[in-house]
């Protein structure tokens, strides 16, 4: 039995999957999510778990260097952003903002979407990896 880090098989599976530049993504509870994609679906309840508290544990096992977030998470949903501003500061990542409908097509590129029961709008990231090594 694992002793720490992720305890979903789906998500650690995927994540130890993950070569450089490989994405996923992690959406609210109504992000659609394409046929071909896999869905880790986590949604239990509205609001459970949180989209923050589903990317700050994704974040903690996963080397990260650039983040793709809908524009319209600017002015629909600031605190989510300023939440996700907070978690990667000072950690030299890049940061691409996208429309949703081309955030929502990205989607089918990436190895899966997490699927949370965040209701607030817009609360999706896509993550793409580094690499661990220089």
């Amino acid at each position: 039995m694992k002793k720490n880090g992720i305890l979903n098989s789906d998500i650690s599976r995927t994540l130890s999957y993950l070569g450089h530049t490989d994405r996923i993504a992690i959406g609210d509870c109504g992000l659609p999510i394409p046929d071909e994609t896999e869905r880790i679906d986590l949604a239990l309840a509205f609001g459970v778990p949180t989209f923050m508290q589903t990317l700050e544990i994704v974040a903690g096992d996963m080397k990260i260097e650039k983040i793709i977030l809908a524009e319209e998470i600017k002015t629909h949903n600031p605190d989510v952003l300023q939440q996700v501003n907070a978690l990667f500061e000072n950690q030299n990542i890049e940061i691409e903002f996208v429309s949703h409908t081309a955030l929502k097509e990205c989607t089918r590129q990436c190895k899966a979407v997490i699927r949370t029961g965040e209701t607030t709008p817009y609360a999706n990231i896509i993550l793409q990896a580094g690499c661990i090594f220089s």
